[in-house]
């Protein structure tokens, strides 16, 4: 396999690991409130809490999103596939 086909394939799976995330996030927006730094809290309940958790874990590697901590890092790369999602 040539290296434009990995990266092409890479980057279909990179849009599709964004789009389930934010399906994830929209079946389970309402409601939803807001938290005290104004940012919307979305309660995703388990087993769509454990798919959406292994989805963060690995944007958060693939996108070299550091935190001070690990709900830190999980927020930056989920604000980065919302961003490649265009949510």
């Amino acid at each position: 396999m040539m290296a434009e086909e990995r990266m092409e394939r890479a980057a279909v799976l990179g849009v599709a690991v964004a789009e389930e995330a934010r399906r994830l996030l929209r079946l389970h927006l309402r409601p939803a409130a807001l938290g005290d730094d104004g940012k919307v809290v979305v309660d995703v309940p388990y087993p769509d809490a454990a798919v959406m958790t292994a989805l963060l874990d690995v944007a958060a590697d693939c996108f070299g999103e550091r935190g001070a901590s690990l709900e830190e890092s999980r927020q930056a790369a989920l604000e980065a596939l919302l961003d490649l999602a265009g949510a």
